[in-house]
């Protein structure tokens, strides 16, 4: 009689069965996964004087210091009675008033390669001063401020922005009235663009502008009634030696 191959237990096949579905495993694992890269450094916090806060593009949140890195992606807001200062990789600086949300949408600069340059930022809630730096002065048109009522694009500027929102009580005006809602811009040297859907208007060196809503075109504002955001000279003044960001060059600042 010959003999009969040996039939495998139950038992024994268990084994190879579950090393087989572990190998499956790591396949699909190693087919789906796939790198995430890191967000860029877009600018460095470089005066600061109260509380502040990222949240990060993956959905972190994190508090920031002096010398902590702003990223690509990162919205930062800035608690009550909150100053920041941001210098940025190509030389531009912000400063943001307190209840200001800002998202750095997108930073793409390179000093070799201007045609790579793109900077959008949100401005969804606050006030700020900007000076723009290298790229709004090869590219102006490659960096803008978005906010809900219009974009603001640059001409190789530094400027003021304020989005009021019921929220503007205490900035003071010539009437003793709070502002009245929308997005309130000055500008100490260059020019802006506000624009929207109802039209753009450009606003030079020393003049105001005001847009109501998104649906409303913006408008110059005579000067008597012009609102002008102003930092306090701790935050505004650069002790590198570079220019302020107040009032004006000097950074002479009154709230």
């Amino acid at each position: 009689m010959k003999n009969q191959p040996r039939k495998k237990s139950p038992s024994a096949r268990k084994p190879l069965a579950g090393l087989r579905r572990a190998a499956s495993a790591a396949l699909v694992a190693s087919l789906v996964w796939i790198p995430v890269a890191d967000a860029a450094t877009a600018g460095q916090i470089t005066h600061l004087s109260g509380t502040l806060s990222a949240k990060r593009a993956d959905g972190t949140s994190k508090l920031l210091s002096v010398k902590s890195d702003i990223l690509e992606g990162d919205t930062i807001s800035t608690e009550t009675e909150t100053y920041a200062r941001i210098k940025f990789a190509d030389g531009g600086e912000v400063v943001m008033r307190p209840g200001t949300q800002l998202k750095i949408e997108n930073y793409t600069y390179s000093a070799a390669k201007p045609e790579s340059d793109n900077i959008v930022m949100s401005m969804f809630k606050g006030g700020l001063r900007a000076v723009t730096g290298l790229v709004g002065k090869r590219n102006r048109e490659k960096v803008s401020f978005q906010t809900e009522t219009a974009t603001i694009g640059i001409r190789g500027t530094h400027f003021g922005a304020l989005l009021c929102q019921n929220d503007c009580g205490g900035v003071p005006t010539t009437g003793g009235k709070p502002p009245p809602n929308g997005l309130h811009v000055d500008v100490t040297n260059g020019a802006i663009t506000l624009s929207n859907r109802a039209g753009t208007v450009q606003i030079n060196a020393g003049q105001f502008g005001f847009v109501a809503n998104s649906n409303t075109a913006p408008i110059p504002v005579p000067p008597q009634q012009g609102i002008q955001v102003t930092m306090p000279t701790s935050i505004s003044q650069n002790k590198g030696g570079g220019k302020g960001i107040g009032k004006g060059d000097d950074a002479e600042c009154k709230m």
